[in-house]
């Protein structure tokens, strides 16, 4: 596997591998890599011939007192894991090249971003657009892979490419859990023992969602109400939303029905932490 740092290397990889009419996939991450990274990995080796991961910290997407500087990375870690995956090229670009000074142009989505984790991080989906779209076009791929735990991003991402007309196929993938339930996330390691313990109320909140949409209540209110009561129960965790919202434009819903995404985000100690369920409503 190869490790790559410049944009017009990149590239050149990139357009060598289509000229042989391989088809590529992206898999966009900050690295840190966790088994819910190493998923997406596997799907895109099984449906593509030759995988890049990129590897790199956005600091567009972290907002003034946010963790940029204390997220955690381990590059040599990282080769390793995405070696043993099967990827072909990590691209690990510095950030001095992806943003050169004075960097002035961004991509917004509007309205999707307005919501859930948008309200609370404002100009974060913004950072996101701006450094995906920079990524599918140093890295003109078939297929990009996201995993569905970042829903909201997904969502995001897929508007943009359809909107700006990215000749990519957005590919989105299961949330990937613990044994407990817990979402993998690479800021799970700055959960305490104790905290650790607490977050699994996030995911058994989902599955109270899951219990009352099959019961056939149909009210986003007394759902979103019955999860956030049971989230305050631990003391540890300081929820931030719990929202029942609609799939496509994350739009808040009077009565669930169709494809429906609750989605919440909590506090727990240093971490803040997404978790989200997509459950499709039949009458």
């Amino acid at each position: 596997m190869r490790v790559v740092t410049s944009i017009s290397e990149m590239r050149k990889v990139v357009e060598e591998q289509r000229s042989y009419g391989k088809i590529v996939g992206l898999v966009p991450t900050m690295g840190f890599f966790h088994q819910g990274h190493i998923s997406l990995m596997h799907a895109a080796r099984e449906e593509c011939d030759y995988v890049v991961v990129s590897l790199f910290v956005n600091p567009t997407q972290f907002a003034p007192g946010e963790d940029l500087e204390d997220y955690p990375r381990d590059l040599s870690r990282d080769v390793e894991m995405a070696t043993e995956a099967g990827v072909d090229c990590i691209f690990h670009p510095p950030a001095e090249d992806m943003y050169m000074q004075p960097y002035l142009t961004y991509v917004m989505v509007e309205e999707i971003t307005d919501r859930l984790c948008g309200a609370s991080r404002p100009g974060h989906f913004r950072g996101v657009a701006t450094v995906v779209a920079k990524l599918f076009n140093i890295i003109p791929a078939h297929r990009a892979y996201f995993g569905l735990k970042d829903a909201q991003q997904v969502q995001v991402i897929r508007r943009m490419a359809r909107d700006l007309d990215f000749d990519i196929e957005v590919v989105a993938c299961p949330t990937v859990r613990e044994s407990d339930g817990l979402a993998m996330s690479s800021r799970n390691v700055y959960l305490e023992p104790e905290e650790r313990k607490a977050a699994t109320v996030l995911h058994r909140s989902l599955q109270l969602a899951r219990k009352l949409v099959a019961e056939g209540e149909r009210d986003p209110e007394k759902v979103t109400g019955d999860m956030h009561a049971l989230i305050v129960r631990e003391s540890l965790v300081e929820p931030e939303y719990v929202a029942a919202v609609d799939w496509d434009l994350l739009t808040p819903l009077d009565r669930l029905e169709g494809w429906v995404l609750f989605a919440l985000a909590a506090r727990v100690g240093k971490a803040r932490l997404i978790d989200n369920a997509l459950i499709e409503v039949k009458d």
